[in-house]
């Protein structure tokens, strides 16, 4: 069986993309932080399908629940940056993104103690036309890859004529683990989880990966966050009506459907999956657990 890359954006309720127009960042302080709870309740399903995953942390969530960073390591995890503050990259542009990100690494680095080789763009805001000094940044930053593009066209993110595979955009840059997608009638389409994997019957996800892993040469990655399996957060009713809809949208049914798809599938950390892409060593993941 093709072991696919199984990845967790780290990330509470109020720091979504979806509420980026009504909630503050001056504000996350004062809110009530629910990813304590929902990340170790990630940390179950995994411990319980015997699964070991990537987690893309936000270094402000790193600096406030450090014990939060131990238990992922103590799970055999790979710990991997999803940037500090969770700002688009595209927005902030390269010299606050090279800020961003070196104080991210440095916070992750300092509270769990291990390298950070990974990383991963808040709302996907890399692509080759958009920020094409991104992958060069990283690299220069000391991070080893990239998994930040989805080669999908979508409203809020998306390079739909990006390579489908493992690539390295610039060759001074790091290597690109683009989020998966199945070709099919000339167009991409999503298969890696997200709002996408809540919004579709389960089934017809299943069905697409195992095409995926039939017929392309490199195995898939699937994402979530820990929000999603959390159908108790505060709702947000000043959002606009599509971003309630999206963030809102099969939250009960999530940690169920990930359980599932947790056993129909073989699963690993990206860093060990993708160890020849990446360039290091496969026995990484075993020696840093």
């Amino acid at each position: 069986m093709i072991r696919n890359a199984m990845s967790v954006d780290v990330e509470d309720w109020f720091q979504v993309q979806a509420f980026a127009g009504v909630i503050d960042r001056a504000d996350w302080d004062r809110l009530a932080p629910r990813v304590v709870a929902n990340t170790d309740h990630v940390l179950d399903l995994f411990a319980g399908a015997g699964v070991r995953a990537t987690f893309f942390t936000l270094g402000w969530v790193a600096e406030r629940h450090p014990s939060l960073i131990r238990r992922i390591l103590a799970g055999g995890h790979e710990l991997a940056s999803h940037g500090y503050g969770h700002e688009r990259v595209d927005v902030i542009g390269s010299d606050a993104f090279r800020a961003d990100i070196r104080r991210a690494k440095r916070v992750l680095e300092d509270t769990g103690g291990r390298e950070i080789l990974g990383y991963r763009a808040p709302t996907f805001s890399i692509g080759p036309g958009i920020t094409p000094w991104a992958h060069r940044v990283l690299a220069e930053e000391g991070y080893r890859y990239s998994s930040s593009v989805f080669p999908i066209r979508h409203d809020l993110y998306g390079s739909p004529d990006a390579p489908r595979g493992p690539h390295r955009p610039w060759p001074d840059g790091v290597v690109e683990l683009p989020m998966t997608t199945l070709r099919s009638f000339g167009r991409n389409l999503p298969c890696a989880g997200g709002g996408w994997f809540r919004l579709l019957p389960y089934a017809l996800f299943r069905t697409a990966l195992r095409r995926v892993n039939a017929t392309e040469p490199h195995p898939g990655i699937f994402y979530f966050h820990p929000w999603e399996v959390d159908p108790g957060q505060p709702r947000m009713h000043a959002a606009p009506r599509l971003s309630r809809f999206r963030h809102y949208t099969g939250l009960a049914s999530m940690a169920p459907r990930v359980d599932r798809l947790l056993r129909d599938f073989s699963w690993g950390r990206l860093d060990d999956v993708h160890a020849a892409a990446i360039g290091t060593p496969p026995s990484l993941a075993a020696r840093a657990a």
